[in-house]
């Protein structure tokens, strides 16, 4: 009797072991998914225009990444302060060096240079694309709260801004995510409603056919 108890005991853990393997495996392969969509991406252009020219900034770039990166802590422990004067030059320059870090995979402190950029310049020209890189950066690091906050942002901050209807299928992708299947649809079927022939419209059209 003992024998057979024993038996058991081991099959029960074994079950659980093999359930901790196939969720461990199954997150695993959602954060896979999520770096190759980053990188899809980048690679194929999905940047904004504001691309350093190595052959002339890339000093100036490359010690803004540093500056971006170190100004992330001290602007995270400091209250909102009113954003700079307009400086294209050097919010293009802040901007460029945050979006280096992404490139490098240097999750942590690509979000942080972006919030750190959006605190400082928060009426930029560069600013609607940083917000919305801001939340691919938080999807890549697995912090799925910080990326519907900033895939949100997008559209409340700048409605105007072109990666609005990217930002909100990203948002349903999000909330599906999160388990917060009602919203899904409603943000699924306002990008079909309000950005008819955008690639989001498309993409939001075939999900909504799959619920």
């Amino acid at each position: 009797m003992q024998l057979q108890q024993m038996q058991d005991q081991i099959s029960r853990q074994q079950g659980i072991i093999e359930e901790l393997q196939n969720d461990v495996s199954r997150m695993k392969q959602e954060n896979l998914e999520r770096y190759q969509d980053l990188d899809r991406r980048i690679s194929s252009g999905a940047a904004p225009a504001a691309t350093p020219d190595n052959s002339s900034t890339g000093g100036a770039s490359d010690a803004a990444a540093g500056a971006a990166a170190g100004a992330a802590g001290a602007a995270a422990q400091q209250p909102a302060a009113g954003s700079e004067p307009a400086d294209p030059a050097k919010e293009k320059l802040y901007y460029d060096a945050a979006f280096d870090l992404i490139k490098q995979k240097d999750f942590d402190k690509a979000s942080q240079a972006f919030t750190a950029f959006l605190r400082k310049y928060p009426n930029s020209q560069y600013a609607g694309n940083a917000q919305y890189w801001l939340g691919e950066v938080n999807l890549a690091k697995g912090d799925l709260q910080g990326a519907a906050q900033a895939f949100a942002k997008v559209s409340q901050s700048y409605p105007k801004h072109s990666k609005v209807p990217d930002s909100l299928y990203k948002l349903a992708d999000v909330e599906r995510r999160l388990g917060r299947t009602d919203k899904v649809k409603g943000i699924l079927q306002q990008v079909v409603t309000q950005y008819p022939g955008t690639s989001a419209a498309q993409l939001a059209q075939r999900d909504l056919q799959k619920l």
